[in-house]
């Protein structure tokens, strides 16, 4: 605060008093007294408010400033004279009431002049800082308009909910919980710090941002990198990676020497550095859990600094660090207003002070006020006063409050229907940091949980009202026959923590819940200790790197239904004790590692006689082909980005003899597939075909008529695929087809008219399709057609003989994200 703020403040205050005083005197300036007064009266809160802002004006403000200070001290000088003058001396006071119009002239002048240039140029600062803020919405969020896709939570076919809706809801509070965030004044001063440290001194190449868990570390780094002054500084050359608590060192360390040298050549072992000098480059480094971790990953590289987002805040090898301060009270209640009743402010309907006691027993901790305040939505104010005094029963806020909050945040969980509070602490199944698709979600809760479909997606949107969980969409997907392939799930670290600390309170034998919290070299000691007893958990789940048959113990699971197996190696022994699941109806294996793991033990299927589905990622599936026995009761297969070399040919394998009762098969990003295998069309129970972003796909079975039951194909971005089989056209059952990015196909099938139950084609981005069949007209199903804008005409010709039909024209999408996963 410069001190002309002070002056001013204090000179405006003296001169308010001394026109009060002439305003009641009997003398000529006696109204332009209290003209003045008036004015400065109401000037005054605001020349309060900037002397004690702490923000410093620019310079072209500060000598305006001085210049008005001036005509207040002026003004000053002419009341006192004014005060001291006698009635009788006329011509003195004539003179006098000549100079108090001239200084309420000057006043006017500068309150009318200046100062609104001020107000405006506050306005425009203001709404272009506001836009740059709305433009963190990236493409994990919510980049496009959703369409239509009406879930059904009753069963019945009245009412429902809708994903679109689901999804503005998360959008809206994204963008609303980050601008309160922005506009604190204590992530304005962190900021500030920050540009000190890491821009400001040469000495430190790597500085820290330390805080509790969800009190917006990570938000405060993305804001300092989306800074101009910052991006300025490092000349737009800045990487921001998740390390997490079960990183892959070897993969982490390559991006970042590959970034910062424009080399991949980095030995596993070799530290970074020894490099030519960098061109001043940020490497942010989010949620570091371990200091071993962290002394790996720092670039010793000249010009290179790094910033450290973490819980923990490691001087051993950060000499500087920023902490993040929780928020000031009325930013607290703005943010709970909001998940609590949707405005910024707190109702006139509510019980001010039992709001403000809620509030306060949060801490002003960001994410508990988001998650409680949604949880207290809509609820009577006897279960505000309820939940209140259960709040209230934790500790006041210490060095511990770490430890305290799952205590807080569980009250959250607490006020959720049984079925939704299991199926949230499900989520703790899943490793840190990373997407999970909703496809295998819906899965684990569908046969956890006897739930159908409709329910869980019910349940899916319940737990994002509530700020649970966050739901993360292509810009494709919501709508109802895409249903949820392209939409994913992720969650807060905290909440991870939340279910985790739910799932571990009974003894480990009678856990509903078998969970590996991070990933570990070898199984739980706990676990193999306990191992000659059986586990009654429903829900097993496994993080490890590369398992070797010895690796392995026999463990007996009598009631297990659900099975997830996540790794990181290129090669993988299936546990032996999967023949010990007589129960298991769900078998999810995930490998994070960079290649295909070659997995082995495929004789364990043989005892898998209910397993209803596999979700298969980033494995080879030839051995599993070559020695797997028929699952008569396998529902479906997911393949996503899996080897597949030839292993689903007709003439290794019969597909319809192994899985006679599948009805769902989706390969998604499996680049070797070239042709499907035409014992795919056996499967007289296929209801849905996925073959999505296989590059390398030219050519389709010529006996897909077989598929008389089929009622969604989805042949979405395999751009070698030139034809359809004329086979489609027999397909009685089909509803919808999807053939978008198939940017080589170059002709629909003549007789696609045949298609009478056909509701809906997406052809979004086929630019060699110029025409369409003239048996088109004969689809009097169809109500809905996505298309470019330069084939929409062609539809819009036959809007006469299909008044019903919807044509929408696609909006140009480029994403990237998948090169996240």
């Amino acid at each position: 605060m410069a001190v002309t703020d002070f002056f001013v403040g204090e000179i405006a205050t003296e001169l308010l008093r001394m026109m009060v005083q002439l305003s009641t005197k009997s003398c000529l300036c006696k109204t332009t007294a209290a003209h003045i007064a008036n004015s400065i009266q109401q000037m005054l809160p605001i020349i309060e408010e900037i002397k004690y802002s702490g923000v410093e004006l620019p310079a072209h403000r500060q000598f305006q400033l001085d210049r008005f200070s001036e005509t207040l001290r002026k003004g000053v000088e002419i009341s006192e004279k004014a005060l001291q003058c006698g009635r009788l001396n006329i011509y003195r006071n004539l003179r006098l009431a000549r100079k108090m119009e001239k200084l309420e002239k000057d006043i006017d002048r500068f309150i009318n002049g200046p100062m609104q240039a001020h107000i405006l140029a506050d306005v425009h600062h203001m709404r272009f800082e506001t836009t740059e803020r709305f433009d963190r919405l990236e493409g994990h969020l919510l980049e496009r308009r959703l369409e239509s896709m009406k879930i059904r939570a009753d069963g019945s076919g009245e009412g429902g909910w809708w994903v679109e809706e689901a999804f503005k809801r998360a959008e809206e509070e994204e963008r609303y919980e980050t601008n309160v965030l922005n506009i604190g004044i204590g992530l304005h001063m962190a900021k500030k710090k920050l540009k000190e440290l890491v821009t400001g001194r040469d000495d430190l190449t790597a500085v820290g941002i330390t805080g509790l868990g969800g009190s917006g570390k990570t938000t405060l780094a993305r804001e300092f990198c989306k800074d101009p002054e910052v991006r300025s500084y490092f000349k737009e050359k800045i990487l921001f990676l998740t390390v997490s608590q079960s990183p892959d060192m070897d993969q982490l360390r390559r991006t970042i020497w590959g970034y910062v040298m424009g080399s991949d050549s980095l030995n596993a072992y070799d530290p970074i550095s020894q490099g030519r000098p960098a061109n001043s480059a940020l490497v942010v480094l989010d949620d570091v859990w371990s200091i071993s971790v962290l002394e790996n990953l720092i670039p010793n590289i000249p010009g290179c600094k790094t910033l450290v987002v973490s819980r923990f805040k490691f001087p051993e090898v950060l000499r500087a660090t920023c902490d993040v301060e929780l928020l000031r009270e009325s930013e607290a209640i703005s943010l709970f207003c909001h998940s609590a009743f949707g405005q910024w402010t707190i109702p006139f309907t509510a019980n001010h002070n039992l709001v403000k006691q809620v509030v306060n027993e949060c801490k002003c901790l960001p994410l508990a006020l988001k998650v409680i305040g949604a949880s207290l939505r809509g609820q009577s104010e006897m279960f505000w006063n309820t939940a209140k005094t259960r709040l209230s029963r934790g500790e006041p806020i210490c060095e511990s409050h770490e430890n305290k909050l799952l205590r807080r945040m569980a009250i959250s969980i607490d006020c959720l229907s049984s079925k939704v509070r299991e199926c949230f602490l499900d989520l703790g199944c899943f490793p840190e940091d990373r997407k999970i698709p909703l496809d295998i979600l819906i899965n684990v809760w569908k046969e956890l949980h006897d739930l159908d479909e409709e329910e869980a997606l019910a349940v899916l949107f319940e737990l994002s009202q509530k700020n649970l969980l966050t739901l993360v969409k292509d810009a494709r997907g919501g709508d109802f026959y895409s249903s949820y392939y392209e939409m994913y799930v992720t969650q807060h670290d905290v909440l991870r923590d939340i279910a985790l600390h739910f799932s571990s309170r009974e003894s480990l034998n009678d856990r509903t819940r078998l969970l590996m919290p991070k990933t570990e070299t070898e199984l739980p000691k706990e676990w193999l200790r306990k191992s000659d007893q059986p586990f009654n958990a429903q829900l097993v789940s496994i993080h490890t790197g590369e398992m070797k048959e010895m690796d392995w113990t026999q463990m007996i699971f009598p009631e297990t239904e659900v099975l997830i197996l996540n790794f990181s190696s290129s090669e993988y022994f299936l546990p032996p004790f999967l023949c010990n699941m007589p129960k298991l109806r769900t078998l999810v294996v995930l490998n994070n590692n960079a290649a295909h793991a070659t997995l082995s033990n495929f004789s364990v299927f043989s005892s898998l006689t209910n397993l209803k589905s596999i979700w298969l990622e980033k494995v080879s599936i030839t051995r599993l082909v070559d020695n797997c026995v028929p699952l008569k009761h396998l529902r479906k297969i997911s393949l996503v980005f899996c080897k597949i070399n030839n292993s689903l040919d007709e003439s290794m394998i019969n597909v319809s003899q192994i899985f006679p009762s599948l009805s769902e098969l989706k390969i998604n990003y499996c680049n070797d597939l070239v042709k499907l295998p035409s014992s795919i069309c056996e499967m007289q129970n296929l209801k849905c075909l996925c073959v999505t972003n296989c590059h390398s796909l030219s050519q389709l079975p010529s006996n897909f008529w077989k598929l008389k039951n089929l009622q969604i194909l989805r042949l979405f971005a395999c751009p070698h695929l030139t034809t359809l089989p004329p086979g489609i056209c027999e397909l009685s059952s089909l509803k919808y087809i999807d053939i978008s990015q198939c940017v080589n196909l170059f002709r629909l099938p003549e007789e696609l008219g045949k298609l009478t139950n056909l509701e809906k084609i997406d052809m979004r981005e086929c630019p060699q399709i110029r025409g369409l069949p003239r048996s088109v007209v004969s689809m009097q199903s169809l109500h809905h057609v996505v298309c470019e804008e330069d084939v929409s005409w062609l539809w819009e010709d036959l809007k006469n003989h299909m008044p019903n039909l919807y044509i929408q024209v696609a909006e140009k999408c480029f994403d990237l994200d998948w090169l996240n996963d």
